[in-house]
């Protein structure tokens, strides 16, 4: 492992846990509080940096990316189910 994937995945790691508690309040609310404009752009953004570390054989920083947009894309669909309420 390369010390810059260890540090890429740190860091991923975090933003992914300070994500948890969000996608956890929006089905608990029943609200989707990101706004469609933020959490599209970036759940996109996120996958395609995940796949680009892919390709740089940066492979844990590719697969919490991918979890962590994965978690954007959660918001993204709470916003859509969840305005209609």
């Amino acid at each position: 492992m390369l010390w810059q994937d260890a540090v890429i995945m740190v860091a991923n790691i975090i933003f992914f846990i300070s994500l948890v508690p969000q996608v956890y309040y929006g089905f608990k609310e029943k609200k989707g509080f990101i706004t469609l404009a933020t959490s599209g752009p970036i759940f996109i953004g996120l996958y395609a940096i995940s796949i680009t570390f892919y390709t740089l054989n940066l492979y844990f920083s590719s697969v919490i990316l991918f979890v962590t947009g994965t978690l954007w894309l959660v918001l993204f669909i709470q916003r859509l189910m969840y305005r209609r309420a």
